[in-house]
């Protein structure tokens, strides 16, 4: 058998990479950027929204407009249920799907998707750090 350089040094990294530690502190970190992805659309649904009588609809495309707040306060994080190394960012409002989506009588209104979007290298960085802070120690 032929002697690889370095292996052991590899396989102790691999070993802290798959630790309890690393898990929790994967974890921790995209439950925090849930919560970005959860501020960046809640912001898009408030960002010059008026409410009751003056309210006016999003056009469009565009984020929906906040009105009764019940959209914007929908907006939660919450742990996966299926996979421990994964947070949910959903819209609980019973009106999401077709806003972020659109009907047949209604052009798509998205908040979700670009909330993800503008916030993805954020998120990625966000863990990056996680994972390096934890093979440091």
């Amino acid at each position: 058998m032929s002697d690889v350089r370095g292996a052991d040094r590899l396989l102790r990294r691999f070993q802290k990479m798959a630790s309890p530690q690393m898990k929790e502190a994967v974890r921790g970190a995209l439950y925090v950027a849930g919560g970005i992805v959860q501020d960046a659309a809640q912001a898009s649904i408030t960002e010059g929204s008026v409410s009751g009588k003056n309210h006016k609809p999003s056009k469009p495309g565009e984020p929906p407009m906040n009105d009764t707040g019940m959209l914007m306060r929908g907006i939660i994080v919450e742990q996966a249920k299926d996979d421990p190394l994964a947070v949910d960012v959903k819209s609980t409002a019973p009106y999401s799907a077709a806003l972020e989506f659109g009907t047949s009588k209604m052009a798509e209104r998205p908040f979700m998707r670009p909330a993800a979007a503008r916030t993805k290298d954020k998120v990625a960085k966000l863990v990056s750090l996680a994972v390096s802070r934890e093979m440091e120690k």
